[in-house]
């Protein structure tokens, strides 16, 4: 993780450079703020809270974001401005409830954590995100049913975003999550019942160096029933309607 604390310390430093009084904060979120960070598949990823985030303000750090994501090869930071992300907690109810969860501040106040998150809309984003992987899992397979290391790069990009799906998954059943991955699979199976083990063997998928290209069809068959069933449980045990915008009558 040297290599990480340093990357992230130049960030910072680039930024506050480039902004100046602009800058209000800058977060750290996700998996390298929790202790699930992979170096060969997890991201490092950044909020940028900017005070104003007019074209010549970006432009500053325009130079900054382009050395982030070429020289680095990081996923670009999300840039908000302070009320704008506050207005934001209803449609970005999964992020914003793990940006509060797992967070680390590296330059600034902490936006983040006063944030109200209204949960009446989370269990529709879930649903939305999961059917989402769901749908572009299928595509690729379509795509690359010939290409055994494609289709197992996939799967092993995908995995990480699953973890946290499921993990809120459990949020939207009103259960607090485990920390440990192979408990919130158990309990997401208890729920749902999902395959636990065909999650488990998309995470060992992950870790492993080789791929078992003769294993690999039936991995992925494993997953996507896996991923089916959570789907149905959402719609059979937490009916939309009773989710809609507070206010709303029920249709």
């Amino acid at each position: 993780m040297a290599d990480v604390h340093e990357a992230l310390k130049n960030l910072v430093e680039r930024l506050h450079e480039a902004a100046r009084d602009n800058l209000e904060s800058i977060i750290l979120y996700g998996s390298a703020a929790r202790d699930d960070f992979h170096e060969a598949h997890s991201d490092l990823n950044i909020l940028c809270i900017l005070r104003s985030l007019r074209v010549a303000e970006l432009s500053r750090v325009t130079p900054v974001v382009k050395w982030w994501t070429t020289s680095q090869r990081q996923p670009p930071p999300l840039f908000f401005a302070p009320e704008e992300l506050r207005q934001s907690a209803d449609v970005f109810t999964i992020e914003l409830l793990d940006m509060q969860q797992s967070h680390r501040v590296l330059y600034g106040s902490d936006l983040v954590a006063g944030i109200h998150v209204p949960m009446n809309l989370h269990r529709i984003q879930v649903e939305h995100e999961l059917r989402t992987l769901l749908l572009k899992l299928r595509q690729h397979l379509l795509r690359e049913s010939g290409n055994r290391q494609e289709l197992a790069a996939v799967l092993a990009k995908s995995v990480s975003s699953t973890v946290t799906l499921l993990r809120h998954t459990l949020i939207a059943f009103n259960e607090q999550p485990p920390s440990a991955r192979g408990d919130i699979f158990a309990r997401v199976a208890a729920l749902t019942a999902a395959d636990a083990s065909a999650f488990e063997a998309v995470w060992r998928l992950r870790e492993a160096k080789r791929v078992d290209e003769d294993t690999l069809l039936p991995v992925y068959d494993g997953y996507l029933g896996a991923l089916e069933k959570v789907i149905a449980a959402l719609n059979h045990h937490l009916p939309k309607h009773q989710w809609q915008r507070a206010g709303k009558a029920s249709s």
